[in-house]
């Protein structure tokens, strides 16, 4: 039987966003799976400043898509992001904030846990 997906602290991963539904599989979490080679694991709240930085390294997630089910974000909107992407965003100053209950655990195979509780909305 297949463990649950954990989150970076090694519980349960919580919910990410519905509205838009985000994830992977388009479940509203940040779960992953060997075919995801984008590792869509980081829960983000995007920011203006984000998405701006997104679109100009080639990834506009701004113009909706209706073809692939994809609406385009506006900031404050809930998302699970590339983990690289949010390590190159948090690199040039641009990271935006973390949920770290809904970012998967793969999520520290490319970014440090400091990075995200340094961004988090939820740390407690």
């Amino acid at each position: 039987m297949p463990q649950a997906p954990r989150n970076v602290y090694g519980e349960p991963l919580a919910p990410c966003g519905f509205d838009p539904l985000t994830g992977w599989t388009r479940n509203g979490c940040c779960e992953t799976d060997a075919n995801d080679r984008g590792s869509h694991t980081v829960c983000a709240r995007v920011t203006a400043e984000f998405l701006e930085f997104s679109r100009s390294r080639g990834n506009d997630l701004v113009t909706p898509r209706p073809e692939f089910g994809f609406p385009g974000l506006k900031a404050g909107d809930r998302w699970c992001l590339c983990a690289s992407r949010w390590a190159e965003a948090h690199s040039a100053g641009v990271a935006p904030p973390v949920v770290l209950q809904a970012s998967h655990l793969r999520a520290l195979d490319l970014v440090p846990l400091e990075h995200l509780k340094r961004h988090a909305i939820d740390l407690v």
